[in-house]
C-alpha cells in the first residue's frame, strides 16, 4: 500500500510557475504502482497565474478543491469553483489564474503520467 500525505509532501515549482507535489506517479514509486496517469496537488496564491503552457502528449484534468480560478484552454475561458473538474486535451495552450482571496488548490490528473519534457511553456 502506498499512502501520500499533503502534510509532509514536498512541493516544487513546475515550468508553468505552479507549485505542485506529486502524490502518485508510477515512475517515482519504484514501479510499485501500475497506472497510466499521475496525480498531483497544485497551489497558486491569490492573484497568481500559471504561465501559458501545453502538455505536448498528455491530457490533463484539473479538479478544484479550494478557491476560484479563471481557466483558459485555447480560445475558451471559464470560472472554476470547488467541486468542478475540467478536461484539458493534449497540445492545447492552457493556464489558470487564481481570482479568489484564498489559495487556489486543485488536483491534477495527467495521462500518460506527467513529465517535465512533455510540459512546454508557450511564449506570447
Amino acid at each position: 500500500m502506498i499512502i501520500k500525505d499533503l502534510k509532509t509532501a514536498k512541493y516544487f515549482k513546475t515550468v508553468d510557475g505552479t507549485f505542485i507535489c506529486e502524490l502518485l506517479h508510477p515512475e517515482r514509486e519504484n514501479s510499485k504502482i501500475n497506472m497510466n496517469c499521475s496525480l498531483a496537488h497544485a497551489i497558486l496564491k491569490s492573484g497568481e497565474s500559471s504561465h501559458p503552457h501545453r502538455l505536448k502528449e498528455s491530457s490533463e484534468i484539473y479538479f478544484i478543491l479550494e478557491g476560484k480560478g479563471l481557466m483558459h484552454i485555447g480560445e475558451e475561458e471559464a470560472v472554476l469553483e470547488p467541486g468542478q473538474a475540467v478536461y484539458i486535451p493534449p497540445g492545447e495552450i492552457q493556464f489558470i489564474k487564481n481570482i479568489s482571496d484564498v489559495v487556489l488548490k486543485f488536483l491534477c490528473v495527467v495521462s500518460p503520467p506527467w513529465s517535465e519534457t512533455d510540459d512546454e511553456v508557450c511564449l506570447e
